[in-house]
């Protein structure tokens, strides 16, 4: 996911309802995501009764960056290693969706719905790692825009490969993102530009349309993320498709059903509820 508000503060709000919390962030590098999972992370949310129960943001930063390989180019561009304890925790992700995938694939019924995969942009497909960095972690609506106008994100590592390979096995690959409708033209041109060759059109690509929702969200402009992409995953399913695995960084991804085999990215760099 992409849109979202202040980093600093998990109360400030963006007109997507994103909340940045570089104490989440901490908490995700330092005791594992599995707490979001389980709610055991509520302690975080609760206002701190003294210094000493909040993690330093210095020290969060220079651990998500260490998390990340931080690699800086001649021109002051940072980038995510291919090396890091990232790149290798979302091999290991991508090493178990590739097996399931291969015996979805050997197991489908030669009739009934269509086998299908739902994918999220920002930190499933896309790295914003660079925008992150190049913004000091403060999102406004606005760098983004003129991030993702003028830059392509790098893919996330080994993504474009398990996705290629699962669209010529016939799964059918849907991106589902919380980025604006505005946004279009300049992800569809990132997606490309990256390697992944599954069509990011309108039919296989749905990003949030606030000024004229779809008639299959019941909760029009107003759909919380679980709403919007549990709607959207719902709606693939009534076009004739059996959604079999569901890729996103945020548990909001992942919940509301229709989601078949769930797998969570790794992001420590922000929490959308």
């Amino acid at each position: 996911m992409f849109t979202r508000s202040s980093h600093v503060s998990p109360s400030l709000k963006s007109s997507s309802r994103r909340v940045r919390m570089a104490v989440a962030g901490a908490a995700a590098v330092a005791v594992g995501a599995g707490l979001f999972a389980t709610g055991a992370a509520t302690a975080d949310h609760s206002v701190p009764r003294s210094d000493k129960e909040i993690p330093n943001l210095t020290l969060v930063q220079d651990k998500i960056k260490a998390y990340y390989g931080d690699t800086v180019d001649k021109k002051g561009e940072h980038y995510a290693s291919p090396k890091s304890s990232y790149a290798k925790q979302v091999a290991g992700i991508e090493k178990k969706a590739k097996a399931y995938l291969e015996g979805v694939v050997k197991n489908a019924p030669k009739k009934g719905a269509k086998p299908a995969i739902v994918l999220d942009l920002d930190d499933t497909t896309l790295l914003t790692y660079n925008y992150e960095l190049k913004h000091g972690f403060h999102f406004t609506p606005e760098s983004q825009d003129a991030y993702l106008k003028s830059t392509d994100m790098a893919a996330v590592f080994g993504m474009p490969k398990l996705v290629n390979w699962a669209q010529s096995k016939g799964v059918t690959v849907f991106y589902v993102t919380g980025r604006g409708e505005h946004q279009r033209a300049w992800s569809v041109r990132n997606l490309k530009n990256v390697g992944y060759k599954p069509a990011a059109d309108r039919a296989h690509f749905f990003l949030k349309d606030k000024k004229n929702p779809p008639s299959y969200l019941k909760c029009g402009a107003t759909c919380t993320t679980v709403e919007y992409k549990s709607g959207t995953r719902k709606h693939i399913e009534a076009q004739g498709y059996r959604i079999v695995a569901n890729f996103g960084d945020q548990y909001s991804d992942l919940q509301g059903g229709a989601s078949g085999r769930e797998f969570k990215m790794p992001n420590p760099m922000y929490y959308l509820p």
